[in-house]
């Protein structure tokens, strides 16, 4: 929804307490991801993951960036709130585009409709990642993808678990198989798309990369 100045709204839902992890710096790249928001325009407001799902009416894109709150060493999952739950819920009917990055696939698991919507999720022992390094990823057919070298210095995760169709805009290759790292889809009344890379700040360096965020920002916001 526009404000008074015309700006899109933008929700950034952040990993804090249960949602950080000892591998992610999640406050750089929370402050990446606004940066880059603002520069096409929207207006940002950063939050705690189940806050921020408590305040999603005239958002025009939820962005998260968050952990695991069930892995191993974490402390016992707390449980969220029936507000945070059918925040998320309504948001979905009613439209909102999604951008989940990096962990994103692996968080928000006490919430039934995010794995859904998202389309893939991240199985502990199954799903893994080679080491971090700097890559050069494959661009799909997609209108989403890009004429530019997708180069960047990011994890590549592989072998999720699909949950329905997705649209494919970029991958890569391990182990002989391909394995998609960006995707788009539709659901109840969203768009929402998926970006895997955004371990750490380096990612956020890749010109290529920024450029994408900004397209598929775009695209979930019609």
């Amino acid at each position: 929804m526009l404000n008074a100045h015309g700006t899109r709204q933008a929700m950034l839902a952040s990993a804090d307490g249960r949602y950080t992890d000892p591998w992610h710096p999640f406050t750089d790249t929370t402050d990446c991801l606004r940066r880059v928001l603002q520069r096409i325009g929207f207006e940002v407001t950063v939050a705690p993951v189940d806050e921020a799902m408590q305040h999603l009416q005239d958002i025009d894109l939820l962005v998260v960036n968050a952990g695991d709150p069930w892995r191993h060493d974490a402390p016992p999952a707390t449980g969220v709130s029936a507000a945070s739950i059918s925040g998320i819920e309504s948001a979905l009917r009613g439209g909102i585009g999604v951008l989940a990055m990096h962990t994103s696939l692996s968080s928000l698991r006490d919430y039934p409709a995010w794995a859904p919507a998202t389309g893939r999720i991240w199985l502990p022992g199954i799903s893994m990642h080679p080491p971090i390094s700097e890559t050069q990823l494959s661009w799909s057919k997609h209108p989403l993808a890009g004429t530019e070298t997708l180069s960047v210095f990011d994890e590549r995760y592989a072998y999720l678990q699909a949950i329905g169709d997705s649209e494919i805009v970029a991958e890569h290759e391990h182990d002989g198989v391909q394995h998609p790292l960006v995707w788009v889809r539709e659901h109840l009344g969203s768009r929402i798309a998926v970006d895997l890379l955004g371990h750490d700040t380096r990612s956020y360096e890749s010109e290529s990369h920024l450029a994408l965020i900004e397209r598929l920002a775009n695209w979930v916001t019609r």
